[in-house]
């Protein structure tokens, strides 16, 4: 059974605080720690149904929210690593009132069962889009990714174009994110060692299977024809070091990586949909409009 909610009218979006795209950062340790306490941080205020659904190559427990919005263009949201999908309860609650909106926790976070197979990007698409169908929310679709979700909804959009109006990249891991100096056996001793304490076994499967991914995202063209928004979080700035100018480097590039596509710099930390959710609808609003 579907649940349908009925929910307040979404606030007045104010204006999004931008600074110059040359002040590009990403905050190393304290990135890293966030990203991996996203989970808990974003675990506000949802009322998500769980249940088994079939026609998945895996029939299996699915935690997720939908709101439906007959004739409306879907927006599908997917988390960051080791977040649920309370993370985008705000956007969501806002989103809903105005068009379709699905989020939903990936195999083995919150109520959603584990499956066996790899947790690589292809599999997590093809997992997501069988998903979809399953609820019958039909394409094109407004796809919405932060962080790794980011990634994992950049080769949504490669693989299955024809089935994406707009691609809203929030905060997103670069397809080369853990190369070079970003490579895990280059950060901070404290740093890898905090990670791995913090993170449960799934997470750790997608964070290793992360590079693989970013393969599979350069491997095929970017979508023709899909309106790209990259929201980048601006505060994390003041940081140096090797590890912090790579990321740098590679945040400024996802915008190469999509010709045509719209930077916008948030004032925002990195969890820019807990943080400024208004920046995120503000982006959504946007490319719906085909702005």
């Amino acid at each position: 059974m579907e649940r349908q909610y009925s929910l307040p009218a979404a606030p007045a979006v104010p204006a999004v605080s931008a600074v110059p795209a040359a002040s590009a950062g990403r905050r190393p340790a304290a990135l890293l720690l966030a990203l991996a306490l996203a989970g808990v941080a974003g675990n506000v205020a949802a009322a998500p149904l769980v249940e088994l659904v079939a026609g998945l190559a895996e029939p299996r427990q699915v935690e997720y929210e939908l709101v439906r919005r007959d004739g409306s263009v879907p927006v599908v949201f997917e988390n960051g690593l080791a977040a649920k999908l309370g993370q985008w309860e705000k956007v969501f609650r806002a989103v809903s009132q105005e068009r379709s909106a699905f989020a939903y926790n990936r195999p083995g976070y919150g109520k959603s069962a584990q499956v066996a197979s790899a947790r690589d990007g292809e599999h997590i698409v093809e997992e997501l889009r069988a998903l979809l169908r399953s609820k019958g929310l039909n394409p094109p679709y407004i796809l919405v990714g932060h962080s790794v979700g980011g990634l994992y909804m950049q080769l949504y959009a490669r693989r299955h174009p024809d089935e994406v109006k707009a691609l809203v990249l929030v905060d997103s891991t670069h397809p080369q994110q853990y190369l070079g100096a970003g490579a895990y056996e280059q950060w901070p001793t404290l740093v890898r060692t905090s990670f791995k304490l913090l993170s449960s076994s799934i997470e750790m499967s997608e964070f290793k299977a992360a590079t693989a991914t970013g393969g599979q995202v350069l491997a095929l063209p970017a979508p023709a024809g899909v309106r790209v928004m990259v929201l980048s979080a601006a505060r994390p700035l003041g940081e140096r070091s090797a590890y912090a100018d790579d990321a740098n480097a590679k945040r400024k590039d996802i915008v190469r990586l999509y010709p045509g596509a719209q930077l916008q710099w948030v004032d925002s930390g990195p969890d820019i949909p807990l943080e400024r959710p208004e920046a995120v609808l503000a982006a959504i609003r946007a490319v719906a409009a085909g702005r």
